[in-house]
């Protein structure tokens, strides 16, 4: 029995057990849930129009007077919404917001959620259920990914694909990638 236990089995049993400690923690990351990354990135706006400047066939005015900038185009709110807790509480509210220049943004704000392994935010068109029948659902049909999420605290900007057609993606979800399962998700409605 003791040449069965002897040093070479116990060194082996040591090294695949750290094996599979190092696996699991790379796996699952559980540090994350003790660390917050908090984001802030700021409203797109767009630059202040100014009027254009005199030609040379124009009447003369007072031409040493520059341009005067007009009040920037407004930003408008295509669809929004309000996170509910999925896996993970998770709270604040999501906008989808088109520029001045036609470009659109899915814009997270007050954002707060545990932080976890290869966070990421979808668009979708899977509807918003309460509890654990809405972990798993944002996969099973058509879903776009926005890219990984950028902290798990704040207030952050996603760039929305220009072709991309928003009709029939009625949902949100922050998307644990790893472990397919939402940490949260918030119906899209149009403003009233």
């Amino acid at each position: 029995m003791r040449h069965i236990l002897g040093k070479p089995v116990v060194i082996g049993m040591l090294l695949v057990g750290m094996l599979v400690a190092g696996v699991g923690l790379y796996w699952f990351q559980p540090w994350k849930l003790w660390v917050d990354d908090t984001v802030q990135d700021e409203l797109p706006a767009a630059a202040p129009a100014t009027q254009p400047p005199a030609t040379p066939d124009a009447k003369p005015d007072d031409s040493s007077t520059p341009p005067t900038p007009s009040s920037p185009p407004a930003l408008r709110t295509l669809a929004s919404g309000t996170l509910i807790s999925h896996e993970h509480h998770t709270s604040g509210t999501v906008k989808v917001i088109r520029l001045p220049d036609g470009s659109r943004t899915l814009r997270l704000e007050n954002l707060d959620t545990s932080n976890g392994p290869d966070l990421r935010v979808w668009l979708t068109d899977a509807p918003v259920k309460e509890g654990k029948d809405g972990w798993h659902v944002f996969d099973d049909g058509k879903y776009v990914s926005l890219g990984k999420l950028k902290g798990n605290k704040g207030n952050q900007n996603y760039a929305l694909p220009a072709d991309l057609d928003l009709k029939g993606l009625t949902s949100v979800s922050i998307w644990c990638d790893r472990f397919d399962v939402s940490f949260g998700a918030a119906k899209l409605a149009a403003p009233a």
